[in-house]
């Protein structure tokens, strides 16, 4: 690798790393049978953000990328139901993933 190329890889994980600090994510679980609004079941900044998403996508649980609402979602505890001022917010979401489902051929998989 040429100097030149090390300063571009160092100079790319750094930017990565910043990135990676600024990331904000919440993962939301609804169960109609439990509760009355879906939960926070996971919600982190920084590399635990990172760890969350990296579980997601092993995982195949589709991902929606907003970061206004994962800056709003992230404020609240874990196992707390979203409030009603947010339903609004988590619509967009739903819609969003089942769009995206349904376009590649999956939506009874996620969403029975």
């Amino acid at each position: 690798m040429s100097p030149s190329n090390e300063k571009k890889t160092a100079s790319s994980k750094a930017q990565s790393e910043k990135e990676i600090k600024k990331l904000k994510v919440s993962a939301l679980k609804y169960d109609p049978k439990k509760n009355a609004a879906p939960v926070i079941v996971a919600a982190g900044s920084g590399f635990v953000a990172q760890n969350i998403l990296n579980v997601a996508e092993k995982n195949g649980i589709p991902v929606y990328h907003d970061d206004s609402a994962a800056t709003l979602l992230s404020k609240l505890q874990m196992g707390q139901e979203i409030p009603p001022e947010l339903f609004q917010i988590v619509v967009n979401i739903y819609i969003s993933l089942l769009n995206l489902a349904e376009d590649n051929g999956i939506g009874e998989k996620l969403f029975k």
